[in-house]
């Protein structure tokens, strides 16, 4: 008689009910996040058809609170048959540039903030940094911007600095 206790160490022991549960409901948290790109991000992820059905149709859902819901549970239950590793990572990927435009975007923000407050030092700070940058510009974008600010008239030129900062600084991809 060979008592073999290498094969039961081997085998997998069944997922318990919390485990699945909190698996469905990463499911669930994963197509909340599908449902919520926009339709050329969903164009570049490799979705099946009946998956991408799914997700339209959720988003075209927008005036009952229980469709929804529903409709979210099924996108679950659709993605609990496939293997969502590759789609576990493109949303990543969708996430980590999201966060690094809103990064760009928080720092030109400040930079802008920074050289209506300031003026001429935040130029020449700005400047050390960017040397391509052009000053005369900068000057006088910084001295219409704080002239329209103080006649509380729109901030045509508040924008067109932070467009100017847009454009010209280097993004940090």
């Amino acid at each position: 008689m060979d008592n073999n206790f290498d094969d039961i160490d081997s085998q997998e022991e069944p997922k318990s009910k919390t485990q699945l549960k909190a698996e469905m409901n990463e499911l669930q948290k994963m197509g909340e996040k599908l449902v919520q790109l926009s339709q050329g991000e969903l164009n570049k992820l490799s979705l099946d058809e009946e998956l991408r059905i799914a997700i339209d149709l959720a988003q075209r859902i927008n005036n009952t609170k229980e469709g929804k819901r529903r409709q979210l549970q099924f996108i679950g239950k659709l993605m609990r048959t496939r293997d969502v590793e590759e789609l576990r990572i493109s949303i990543a990927k969708l996430e980590a540039r999201h966060h690094a435009a809103n990064s760009k975007f928080h720092a030109l923000e400040q930079w802008r903030d920074k050289l209506l407050s300031i003026g001429d030092t935040a130029i020449n700070d700005l400047m050390e940094e960017h040397p391509h940058l052009d000053r005369q510009k900068l000057r006088t974008l910084v001295r219409l911007a704080k002239k329209q600010q103080e006649q509380n008239k729109p901030p045509k030129s508040a924008r067109e600095l932070f467009q100017y900062l847009k454009a010209e600084l280097p993004t940090e991809d």
